[in-house]
């Protein structure tokens, strides 16, 4: 059913009767109606643009939201050095400040070498010691080994000789006993002739002179035989003697030669003993030197110094930190984004990062992604399993790797924040 307001535009907008068909009452004024403003240019224009505005917003949001990823939870990174002295002492020399630029091998701070000058002394009269007792032992040891071997030769010798004066003595003992056999019959012809004589004697066959002559040969025969019987138990005697010196000369040469190893080994075991006493001093002489060295602390790398915490006349401990190098030459970008963010990420994809500090964009590229979640690197990860699990969207560490020799790099410090922005697609 149409509105009051539609019916009255319908007859008004109605053609009017003929003029014969018209009443004869007066006849009725046609209605005006006003004419509708048109737009102007300007607002056409403003309308146009804002249009336009609104389109390219969502184009770029659209366009943003499918190519690139982002994230403001970022820094800058590096590797921050802390140096700490290897030795005790007491600094006498502090050569850098806090944000000083170090070289590689600059020297960075001294501690008072006096204690460990003498240490090095000491270290080095020790060695001097042992090398002058190991010198000592190797001529002793040659000594014995010169010895054992003359012993042995010695020994050696005296038994040939004592198995030659052996078969000398028997020999004799042999000559002996056929000399005591020519002797008993020598002495049974004089006896014979003695008895002879005698009994011609009696008869006064003989004279006196040939029976002494005859009773003499007697009793020369007689002593020559008891002088051979003796010579007999003389060689004897010579033979014994001789096995005795040849039992002695062959007990001495097996005990050179039993003993001699066991006593030229124990040399030499006193020996490497005493090397390793050399070795010994020789170490710790060389560690007393590096020890004096290490009164000197030197930069371990290029970087820049700061979070110095030592003064002249500290008493400094080993392992104490004493002041950070920051390697300023190498830095990476670590960006945290959300787990949800990295289903299109991956290594190699480029990234711009924009600086806060210096306001400027520099370009890198996706170096890795962090093995785990920065809740689970955490000192006291969440443990879900307590039973008051709440999902939480994790955030992930990503590397970012600036490329080297972009302008303003040098002006890069690690902690500052960036916002990376990643190609995606």
């Amino acid at each position: 059913m149409a509105s009051p307001s539609m019916q009255k535009l319908e007859e008004s907008r109605a053609p009017a009767p003929p003029n014969d068909a018209a009443p004869e009452s007066e006849p009725a004024k046609p209605t005006q109606e006003k004419p509708k403003q048109a737009l102007s240019p300007l607002k056409r224009a403003l309308i146009a643009g804002a249009g336009a505005l609104v389109a390219l917003a969502l184009a770029g949001y659209w366009y943003h939201g499918t190519f690139y990823e982002d994230t403001d939870d970022a820094q800058v990174d590096g590797y921050i050095t802390n140096v700490a002295s290897r030795v005790g002492g007491t600094v006498v020399a502090v050569h850098v400040e806090d944000n000083q630029p170090a070289k590689e091998g600059q020297l960075l701070l001294e501690l008072d070498p006096t204690d460990l000058r003498v240490a090095r002394d000491l270290a080095r009269a020790a060695l001097a010691q042992a090398q002058a007792q190991l010198h000592a032992e190797q001529s002793t040891t040659s000594v014995t080994e010169t010895s054992n071997e003359t012993l042995v030769k010695t020994s050696s010798s005296e038994l040939v000789s004592g198995q030659a004066g052996v078969a000398e003595a028997r020999q004799a003992v042999a000559q002996a006993s056929e000399q005591i056999k020519q002797a008993e019959a020598d002495d049974q012809l004089a006896a014979l002739e003695k008895k002879r004589a005698e009994t011609l004697l009696q008869s006064g066959s003989i004279a006196q002179a040939e029976y002494d002559r005859r009773a003499a040969a007697a009793d020369a025969s007689a002593a020559h035989l008891q002088a051979s019987r003796e010579g007999v138990e003389a060689a004897r005697r010579r033979v014994d003697e001789q096995l005795a010196k040849t039992a002695a000369a062959s007990s001495r040469l097996h005990e050179a030669k039993d003993n001699a190893p066991d006593v030229l080994e124990a040399k030499q075991a006193e020996v490497q003993l005493r090397q390793a006493g050399v070795d010994a001093a020789r170490a710790a002489l060389e560690q007393a030197e590096l020890n004096l060295g290490y009164t000197r602390v030197s930069a371990p790398l290029a970087g820049v110094v700061g979070k110095r915490s030592v003064n002249v006349g500290d008493r400094v401990s080993p392992g104490q930190a004493l002041l950070g190098v920051t390697q300023v030459a190498k830095l990476w970008v670590t960006a945290n984004f959300r787990e949800t963010q990295l289903e299109r990420m991956h290594p190699g994809q480029v990234v711009t990062v924009h600086v806060d500090a210096v306001d400027s964009d520099f370009t890198g590229k996706v170096e890795s992604i962090a093995a785990a979640t920065g809740a689970r690197y955490s000192l006291l990860p969440p443990e879900n399993a307590s039973g008051n699990y709440v999902k939480v969207v994790q955030r992930m560490p990503v590397r970012i790797a600036l490329l080297p020799g972009q302008s303003g790099f040098e002006r890069l410090r690690p902690g500052m924040s960036v916002e990376p922005q990643v190609r995606v697609k």
